[in-house]
């Protein structure tokens, strides 16, 4: 069994399409300004449904992580591997990995810039190294 790959949603498709582009595309509402992450149907802010799919950096900064030492199934050849919370330049908080990284490098407030992972022929998965 392999890594797990996501299965996009009417609502996350557009997301997903996207880093097929390596593309990190974030919600953003029409109406109040405001980025939203994780994919929803309304602003969080406003409760707009004016919401639109906009480009982002991908650079940001650590804002919290750990280190995981015991994988679930299809993920036993990453270990040891990084689980970060990462602030986005645009304001929004993403969960995801970090690469290219030794786990005793890896820092609160560290940048990293987005890359993408190839997961299957047609699915990329949004993770983050440290920028240079």
């Amino acid at each position: 069994m392999g890594r797990p790959v996501p299965k996009p949603t009417n609502i996350t498709k557009p997301f997903w399409e996207a880093t097929r582009q390596n593309k990190l595309v974030i919600q953003y509402c029409k109406d109040c300004g405001t980025y939203t992450w994780y994919p929803r149907p309304v602003c969080m802010k406003c409760m707009s449904r004016n919401l639109e799919w906009k480009e982002v950096s991908g650079k940001g900064k650590v804002y919290s992580y750990t280190i995981t030492h015991i994988a679930p199934k299809g993920f036993e050849d990453q270990v040891p591997y990084i689980v970060a919370s990462i602030d986005l330049d645009e304001g929004v908080r993403i969960l995801s990995n970090i690469v290219d990284c030794k786990p005793d490098e890896v820092e609160i407030g560290m940048r990293v810039e987005v890359i993408f992972e190839d997961l299957s022929e047609d699915m990329k998965l949004p993770v983050f190294k440290p920028s240079k």
